[in-house]
């Protein structure tokens, strides 16, 4: 088995070099005979290639495709196009994999793979979140960072022919979010099976919440509720509506536990500074999802009305 590690990637550099450098530290062994990591750019307008450049000794997996700035479906496709294994990697460029992350992956995939006598399934490791950049796996694993998604690209893997019969990535999807998941149910039709592989675990840094990030986290709300609209558009199902929380069960219950928008980023900001002044970022953030949890759910039901969808 040959894996290509896809990594797009977009003004990440410091944390991209944690990223593949753990590349660089993989076991090896069967069912692994080679690997690649193969990083695209997406138009980055940091030293991300400057820096690739200077240091491509130290990379010898990292093969390096540029792109004009696209969106990371537009991304992992052209890395898709340009791999050279038999296998898919998906990871983001904020993930830290441990040393055994693709052996943890290669294994599971071939057990299932004689399991189901087929290559109908894909490896779906564990991600733990991290804003302690200097030593991101020193994270212990929390609650919090438990998925229930189908098809999450941080950090899956799964046969190259399976994943270009299901079609890769709709570059319809050109805001956040979503993207994956709706290949995901494209996956489900084909009776593509997730098989859990605990074993295979990245680190997935994010910087620490800070007061000035709150206008961004609300942008990136209000596009995840236009990219949802894409999403249910294809696929109008009922579990695709509870995945993107287009229902009057979700609008209710965020309703009710920012009791009507008296909760919002404005009214809690007061706290959320105390909290985030006392090193209680984790806890900050989790307040904040109360109001930016309504906030996206209101957004994606204007957008619906606008839309006529009901």
């Amino acid at each position: 088995m040959h894996l290509s590690v896809v990594i797009p990637t977009y003004n990440r550099r410091p944390i991209l070099e944690k990223c593949l450098r753990a590349l660089e530290q993989q076991r090896l062994a069967a069912p692994i005979e080679g690997y690649e990591v193969v990083l695209v750019d997406d138009g980055s307008t940091d030293d991300t290639i400057a820096w690739l450049e200077r240091e491509a000794g130290d990379f010898p997996h990292v093969r390096l495709i540029e792109q004009d700035h696209g969106g990371p479906a537009e991304g992992r496709n052209r890395g898709v196009s340009h791999a050279r294994g038999d296998v898919i990697v998906f990871i983001d460029s904020d993930l830290v994999v441990t040393p055994d992350f693709l052996l943890a992956h290669a294994s599971a995939l071939s057990a299932a793979w004689g399991r189901q006598g087929n290559r109908l399934c894909f490896t779906y490791g564990a991600v733990i979140n991290t804003s302690n950049f200097e030593n991101p796996s020193a994270e212990p694993h929390k609650l919090s960072d438990l998925s229930w998604a189908y098809f999450a690209t941080g950090n899956v893997a799964i046969d190259r022919e399976l994943l270009e019969r299901a079609g890769l990535f709709d570059l319809g999807f050109r805001l956040y979010g979503w993207e994956d998941l709706e290949l995901g149910e494209r996956l489900r039709q084909l009776g593509v099976q997730l098989v859990r592989c605990p074993e295979a675990v990245g680190y997935h840094w994010h910087p620490a919440l800070r007061l000035e990030q709150v206008d961004d986290l609300i942008r990136v709300e209000r596009e995840r509720a236009k990219m949802g609209l894409v999403f249910y558009r294809k696929h109008p199902t009922r579990r695709v509506r509870f995945i993107i929380q287009f229902t009057w069960l979700h609008r209710l219950l965020w309703e009710l536990l920012t009791l009507g928008g008296l909760l919002n980023e404005r009214s809690l900001r007061p706290l959320l500074g105390w909290l985030i002044r006392r090193g209680h970022t984790a806890l900050a953030m989790e307040l904040l999802r109360l109001p930016l949890n309504r906030l996206g759910v209101r957004a994606l039901f204007a957008e619906a009305r606008a839309e006529g969808l009901r």
